[in-house]
């Protein structure tokens, strides 16, 4: 129980203190999505480095409504794909959506995170118990995924 209260400080504390939130320039692509369950909406700009085989995450910055599973989820992503190679991005992104699916399952405590690839996104993982904020929590994630498509391919 102290630790599903750990993870909802974290959760809080990157709703009340938002990372990269504010949409910056240059950027290669932007966005604009909403979950239409809750109405929460997030517009996500991303610019990226390099070439397509080793392009990197510059920068990835948005504006967004909604719920604070949504606005923190869009925090902590910004903070762990930063810097990253897409290639490398991308297998966080993977990684948050199988704790996502796990229906509440995947635990720190039994090993099945990694919390080394998912860092602060670990919080999330009492928001797969329930399918309604499931979306929420990734919102920001398919954003992502979505702009650094469009990035990549213009």
């Amino acid at each position: 129980m102290q630790l599903e209260s750990m993870y909802q400080e974290i959760i809080l504390d990157h709703y009340r203190n938002p990372h990269h939130k504010g949409l910056r320039e240059p950027y290669d692509a932007e966005v604009h999505h909403v979950n239409p369950t809750c109405g929460d909406e997030v517009t996500l700009r991303v610019h990226l480095e390099g070439a397509n085989g080793e392009a990197r995450v510059a920068d990835v910055s948005y504006d967004a409504m909604g719920c604070s599973i949504s606005q923190a989820s869009a925090s902590v992503m910004s903070d762990l794909i930063i810097g990253k190679t897409v290639k490398d991005a991308m297998t966080v992104g993977d990684e948050f959506l199988a704790l996502m699916q796990s229906r509440g399952a995947a635990s720190p405590e039994e090993g099945s995170l990694n919390e080394d690839v998912l860092e602060d996104a670990v919080a999330f993982a009492g928001v797969s118990k329930y399918p309604a904020r499931i979306k929420c929590a990734l919102l920001a994630w398919m954003a992502w995924k979505d702009a650094t498509a469009r990035a990549l391919n213009p």
